[in-house]
């Protein structure tokens, strides 16, 4: 595998609906060297604080197969970023990660923490207000990403996958489980906050368990 691209996105408005909102969504990219540091990528704009950035989704990782699928579903090509993604990477399907696994991105060691859960803002910028339903049921979520070791990415780095040994959480099980919260049992929320999973996700799935064990 080997890194294709890597995107920034500048702060912009977006007709969300009946709302505009700002967003760094829209990404480009990047033609330099770009450094990534626990928090991502230097000069890429987050906005949603309270839903995307920190250091447990400093990253945001999208495949090239993910990409030739949306096209055979949509009818036209998809530039690299168009998922709002910092790294596009040749090869990478997120539906065969799990939660812990790492990738090596030249200088830069990322740890897979979550899938992207899909939200109306994606589905604005595809122009597409049944974009949420689609990207749920099409389960190529993309992987979120904590920086295990900084330092510069630039296109054309290659890529290596660093699976975790005895992996407990796969990254399509816990997209399917952010729909079916009701459904997890006390034995499932233990297990799924075992992983090294994301900071948001640890927080609500800590609040299912207390009131399952109330």
């Amino acid at each position: 595998m080997h890194l294709i691209s890597v995107n920034l996105g500048k702060e912009r408005d977006l007709n969300n609906g009946k709302r505009v909102e700002r967003t760094g969504i829209f990404k480009e990219a990047s033609s330099e060297p770009v450094s990534i540091g626990k928090l991502g990528l230097k000069g890429d704009a987050v906005v949603d604080v309270d839903n995307h950035g920190g250091e447990d989704q400093a990253v945001y990782v999208y495949g090239r197969p993910d990409y030739d699928w949306w096209e055979g579903q949509i009818g036209r090509e998809l530039p690299g970023g168009m998922f709002g993604e910092n790294l596009t990477i040749a090869g990478l399907e997120s539906q065969t990660f799990s939660i812990g696994d790492r990738l090596r991105v030249g200088e830069v060691l990322l740890e897979v923490t979550s899938p992207r859960i899909p939200c109306s803002t994606l589905a604005a910028k595809m122009e597409d207000p049944q974009f949420v339903k689609k990207f749920r049921h099409a389960e190529r979520p993309g992987l979120y990403c904590r920086v295990i070791e900084t330092g510069d990415v630039k296109a054309g780095d290659p890529v290596t996958v660093e699976p975790l040994n005895d992996a407990l959480l796969t990254v399509v099980e816990e997209f399917r489980a952010w729909y079916e919260m009701d459904t997890l049992d006390t034995a499932t929320l233990r297990r799924f906050l075992a992983a090294p999973i994301a900071i948001r996700a640890r927080q609500h799935y800590e609040k299912l368990l207390a009131e399952r064990v109330g």
